[in-house]
């Protein structure tokens, strides 16, 4: 999941260790502290178990390796206690069975949403979009996995999960977008080599930083030898200008109104509300693209007429009322939207899931204090996902799982990559990335999941990065759109996890060469 307060610049000193050569002065380290130094370096950390699946009717015998793999660098220096779980179907052809590599975002998040929501063999069971009961929650066989069609991959970046810089690196290294993409990148190429399937059919599956991350990706293996079959990208975000409400920059007020849109129809804050979503958002684009597009340009010389006339549009669209909209000089960031549609109903919305709604405590307040889905599957999935991860994959108690990197002491996250702005407001757009891969790569195809009633991610967003990408028009047939009645995290609405898991598999067989 993105988190926007977490966009700070940091700088990463190196330090350099000399070595004294002169056999008549002592070695700088002694043996004592050469066996320390050998000590602080992990060995490979494995938990391998056998298991058995029903998906759709049918058996699937499967192994879970959880744990840790010893990361190097190119002089095989060890970097990282890098975190996965494995899942691999038994009895499989390694050369024709699809792999597919998944992780969430944050950035720095672990890969545990997407791991008990939809892509590994269990999943937690909640009540979407109204509250849930308290513990013991319920874990079952997961429908939705793709675990019959394709080998699954859980990745855990460093500082998430158990994963951890060792030897000579920092944590701080990997907390970057260039240093996050890279130690991703490593992971996915030893893994190939340590496993034999360097000619498996190959996948990546990101949600929200992930999308980014996996674009960058994308290119990393390219440009390394690795050619993908395909990307997935789930609420994607590439071009974080999209998101960041930038002083000065109204692109991002454009973006988010058929959100909103979206959200005003669910919650019935619309008059006259049209009966189809899908058609009603096809006037938001149009009305977001057109009139309020050339207002907003205008910028102060837009009269006062306009505006009022505007304002009436805007509410329309959003169910905010004129009078908001006019001292919002028709510019309502994310949060001022979260926090004012329900407000007089003493409500906030959600931001990952605008379907669903929490108590608003400070009517006052101009912006949303908390998002509700977070508030509301948070403790269900972290306490699910760890009683799973040490009871039934029996990994090592004595191995810290962290949900969030931001756990960690000097946790910032370095946003320098393909950047735009100037300073600290420079935002990354790995859209460049992607568009590179794909040209390099002909082959490669890119499967875009969109959730209506996510406000983290916008759909519109990511519509307007894949039609400014520069792309050749034969290229721009490899992407393909998808859309779900839910938010951020789309497979806990069960329909829609029903709908995602059938776009994933007929996306991979299609790319893996088995259809």
């Amino acid at each position: 999941m993105i988190n926007l307060k977490k966009i700070a610049a940091i700088t990463c000193i190196a330090g350099v260790l000399t070595t004294n050569l002169n056999a008549q002065e002592p070695a700088k380290d002694s043996p004592k502290e050469a066996i320390k130094e050998n000590a602080a370096i992990p060995k490979e950390e494995k938990s391998v178990t056998h298991h058995s699946v029903v998906i759709g009717g049918k058996t699937i015998n499967y192994t879970a390796t959880a744990g840790a793999l010893i990361l190097r660098n190119n002089i095989d220096e060890p970097i990282a206690f890098f975190g996965y779980t494995a899942y691999t179907k038994d009895g499989e052809d390694a050369n024709k069975r699809p792999i597919t590599f998944s992780y969430n975002g944050g950035p720095g998040s672990s890969s545990m949403w997407l791991h008990m929501g939809v892509m590994g063999p269990k999943r937690v069971v909640v009540n979407d979009p109204t509250d849930n009961a308290p513990a013991p929650y319920k874990v079952e066989d997961n429908q939705y996995s793709i675990l019959d069609n394709s080998d699954v991959v859980m990745i855990d970046p460093i500082g998430t999960g158990i994963s951890r810089a060792i030897g000579k690196s920092k944590n701080e290294e990997y907390w970057s977008v260039n240093g996050d993409l890279k130690s991703v990148g490593d992971f996915v190429k030893q893994y190939l080599i340590d496993n034999d399937r360097l000619n498996s059919p190959k996948f990546l599956l990101g949600e929200s930083y992930g999308t980014m991350r996996s674009a960058a990706v994308g290119k990393y293996l390219q440009n390394a030898g690795i050619a993908l079959n395909g990307i997935i990208l789930v609420s994607s975000v590439l071009d974080l200008r999209t998101l960041t409400f930038q002083d000065g920059d109204d692109l991002s007020y454009i973006i988010n109104l058929p959100a909103y849109a979206a959200t005003a129809w669910y919650h019935n804050k619309i008059a006259n509300k049209p009966a189809s979503l899908v058609e009603f958002l096809k006037e938001a684009r149009a009305f977001a693209e057109g009139p309020y597009n050339i207002a907003l340009m205008k910028g102060s010389k837009l009269t006062k007429a306009e505006k009022e006339t505007l304002a009436g549009q805007l509410a329309h669209f959003t169910g905010l009322s004129a009078d908001y909209l006019l001292k919002a000089n028709l510019r309502v960031k994310q949060g001022q939207f979260c926090q004012e549609l329900l407000r007089d109903e003493h409500l906030t919305t959600g931001r990952l899931d605008s379907r669903y709604k929490g108590i608003n405590s400070d009517l006052l307040s101009e912006s949303a204090a908390y998002d509700p889905q977070s508030a509301a599957l948070s403790p269900i999935y972290i306490s699910a996902f760890m009683n799973y991860y040490y009871g039934e994959l029996k990994v090592s108690k004595g191995l810290t799982y962290r949900v969030s990197a931001s756990s960690l002491p000097g946790f910032k996250w370095d946003w320098k990559h393909n950047t735009s702005g100037f300073g600290d407001a420079a935002t990354p757009n790995t859209a460049i990335d992607l568009a590179e891969a794909m040209t390099k790569n002909p082959n490669l195809k890119v499967l875009v999941l969109n959730g209506y009633y996510d406000l983290a991610t916008p759909f519109y967003g990511t519509e307007y990065t894949f039609e400014h990408m520069g792309l050749e028009e034969k290229i721009q047939a490899n992407v393909k759109m998808k859309y779900y009645e839910a938010g951020h995290m789309m497979y806990v609405h069960p329909a829609s996890a029903a709908a995602y898991k059938k776009d994933v598999t007929d996306f991979i067989k299609e790319n893996a060469g088995l259809k």
